[in-house]
């Protein structure tokens, strides 16, 4: 079985983190990660201490396996999500969205490993400075907030940039994109795309049904005006948030407007029209519901195959 320092680091079995999905990584999929051997992961997304107070809590009543949460740095509530994360002593806490330098003293005084998902070289640098024990490398083929680079460029850059563990992330579903990562000099992946469609995942049925019938091409980005790119699914909605966002009569204010509460409409709601549908560019190659804990074997189970020089996909 696959074993890298992420795993002895973490406490984990399969050095493998669950993406942070804003209203969709909750403690139900989180737990289920977890117990699957992975590290699980709470998104404290743009909600307030007593929402994330309640998931660490709930978590800990499925799992007592390690978790994480996953801080969203441009939170209009980060302080007093920052806080919660230092008093509740969670294992881990990943950061995206920003830097998360002035808040790792105290998670770092209170036992928190942190490990910041980082866009460039530099920025995994300066997180290695503040004591961050691991960085996540991300390239732009992820759903949601990306970089202008790919996993494929990034993740060696970043390995070579750094002394501590790199996990990559983006466009990584299964045991070749797992094995890929490794060739790069990653000790471990993160993915969220694959973990949409877990049994486990609360995410409305539209939502779980548009990934499973994603094609390659059926993700665009918006929101680079805004200095805040997102990939999702191509629907009306990001069509016209495109076609907002190249309209110079449309403001930086009305257009952020026009955006809010968009994702929720779509991963709570199931609404496929007018919502946000979050997701990578590997949606096409998903096709399937199946327990958190059998995508997380299943891919390491191949990702062993591939790394050996057999499986279904060598010829």
């Amino acid at each position: 079985m696959i074993h890298t320092g992420i795993c002895d680091l973490f406490g984990i079995q399969y050095p493998i983190f669950q993406g942070g999905m804003a209203w969709i990584s909750d403690a139900e999929l989180a737990s289920a990660v977890s117990n699957g051997g992975g590290l699980g992961i709470i998104s404290a997304m743009n909600a307030d201490a007593e929402y994330l107070r309640n998931q660490i809590a709930k978590c800990r009543e499925m799992t007592d396996k390690p978790f994480g949460v996953n801080v969203m740095l441009m939170s209009p509530f980060v302080k007093e999500v920052a806080q919660v994360v230092a008093e509740e002593k969670v294992p881990v806490v990943t950061t995206g969205a920003g830097l998360p330098t002035p808040y790792m003293p105290a998670w770092l005084e209170a036992g928190v490993k942190v490990v910041p998902v980082v866009p460039s070289t530099a920025i995994a640098k300066r997180v290695e400075r503040s004591g961050a024990a691991a960085v996540i490398a991300e390239g732009g083929e992820s759903g949601g907030h990306i970089g202008d680079l790919t996993t494929m460029v990034l993740t060696p850059q970043v390995v070579d940039a750094v002394k501590i563990p790199v996990i990559a992330a983006g466009g990584i579903a299964d045991g070749r994109g797992v094995a890929a990562a490794f060739m790069l000099g990653a000790q471990g992946v993160q993915c969220g795309t694959c973990f949409l469609v877990a049994n486990e995942c609360t995410v409305h049925q539209n939502y779980k049904n548009k990934i499973l019938g994603a094609r390659d091409i059926d993700t665009m980005v918006t929101g680079k005006r805004l200095g805040h790119p997102v990939r999702a699914i191509k629907n009306p909605f990001e069509r016209e948030f495109l076609k907002k966002e190249y309209d110079s009569n449309v403001s930086d204010e009305e257009l952020e407007k026009f955006g809010v509460g968009a994702l929720r409409k779509a991963a709570k709601e199931g609404d496929m029209e007018r919502g946000t549908i979050l997701a990578g560019q590997i949606s096409g190659m998903i096709h399937s519901e199946r327990p958190a804990a059998q995508i997380i074997s299943t891919m390491f189970e191949e990702a062993e195959q591939v790394l050996n020089g057999a499986g279904k996909w060598v010829k």
